[in-house]
């Protein structure tokens, strides 16, 4: 790594955690007794089941607090809950609109959540849960086409586990999404979110990739209207990262987050899991053994052209597996997703302190 971390142990209900996103509402910390605290989603089982808090106590300490919600008529009807974003009082959950690792697509994992955070006091917050039925596969799709990003072909097997096998399964049960779904798609796997000042968010898509193996965003645009069914999203802008992809690799979006500066910090790495029979990696082995790297772009409103320029923040190799991070009181904070355990990892943030600030060692919470 560029700068020692130093790291905090955790678990939570034996699930590994997916982003990290600052508490914001002071009567949340206050009934915490925390310092500071953080937002993560677990990766196993429905979304209503899968939020999280990972505290610092005003002593120093670190503890871990499970937080269920109700989502009504949509208790256990999603999965893959992945990525996270603050947008005024409500915190927006996305699942990753993607399927397991040999496919098909699962309708379970296109769906957007929301909650307003000083709710999160009460014992059992609301959840509100939309599944968009695949609306938001057909407008990605779309957008990237119309940006006229020349992506990597995903392969034959791809093609035929992720999407002509989910029309196959949905034709099958007479399903009305099966119309969004086109023989030439991709499937889309979303992995990270950040809302800009305009109030449009941006997704950053662990998979497609350029055919230079750069990691792609998109612009979504009318996220608040499917919550009441006034409108569907909207893809308003695609865009390819550069300048951040060593040759040969391919790299996608692990994580982002949005600086008070106006930039984006994102980590970027491989595009699935090693070891886990992944069907993606069948076809493009280069995009599997990818350690992760944390980087900057920026983006404006009004962005013209499908490119974002990205430079190299710092490099988190040996690390693979960074799924989360935020800079929070002249710090930066990494979450990492391993089997059965939560890492938070600790270093220094861009303007306080000088490398090596934070010593390598190990707090156990």
């Amino acid at each position: 790594m560029t700068r020692p971390l130093r790291t905090v142990e955790l678990g939570v209900a034996g699930n590994e955690a997916s982003d990290l996103l600052p508490v914001h509402s002071p009567a949340l910390l206050a009934a915490h007794g925390a310092r500071r605290a953080f937002w993560t989603v677990l990766d196993e089982g429905s979304v209503e089941q899968c939020l999280a808090l990972l505290i610092e106590r005003y002593d120093g300490g670190w503890v871990t607090h499970h937080l269920p919600m109700d989502a009504g008529a949509e208790n256990g009807r999603t999965e893959d809950g992945e990525a996270l974003a603050r947008y005024g009082e409500w915190i927006y959950v996305l699942g990753s609109h993607f399927g397991s690792k040999r496919g098909p697509l699962r309708p379970r994992r296109a769906f957007v959540a929301r909650f307003r955070e000083a709710d999160a006091v009460v014992p059992v917050p609301r959840l509100h849960v939309v599944r968009n039925q695949f609306r938001l596969h057909r407008a990605v799709n779309d957008a990237i086409v119309a940006a006229g990003i020349t992506v990597l072909p995903p392969g034959e097997q791809v093609r035929h586990r992720f999407i002509v096998a989910t029309r196959d399964r949905g034709t099958a049960r007479a399903k009305t999404w099966v119309s969004r779904l086109a023989d030439n798609d991709l499937p889309v796997n979303v992995e990270a979110a950040a809302f800009t000042p305009a109030g449009t968010l941006l997704l950053g898509l662990r998979f497609p990739v350029t055919d230079r193996g750069e990691p792609i965003a998109v612009e979504v645009a009318d996220l608040a209207g499917m919550f009441d069914r006034r409108s569907w999203p909207r893809v308003v802008g695609a865009y390819a990262v550069t300048g951040v992809t060593r040759p040969g690799e391919l790299t996608g979006f692990r994580a982002l987050s949005s600086r008070n500066d106006g930039s984006y910090d994102a980590v970027i790495g491989s595009i699935d899991a090693l070891g886990k029979g992944s069907v993606l990696l069948d076809e493009h082995p280069s995009g599997g053994d990818v350690p992760s790297r944390h980087v900057r772009f920026r983006w404006g409103a009004g962005q013209e052209g499908p490119v974002l320029a990205g430079e190299l923040v710092s490099d988190l190799a040996p690390l693979h597996n960074v799924e989360g991070l935020t800079e929070l009181d002249g710090a930066r904070y990494y979450v990492t997703d391993e089997d059965h355990r939560v890492a938070l990892w600790i270093g220094v943030g861009d303007r306080h302190g000088a490398e090596g600030d934070y010593p390598d060692g190990t707090l156990r919470g």
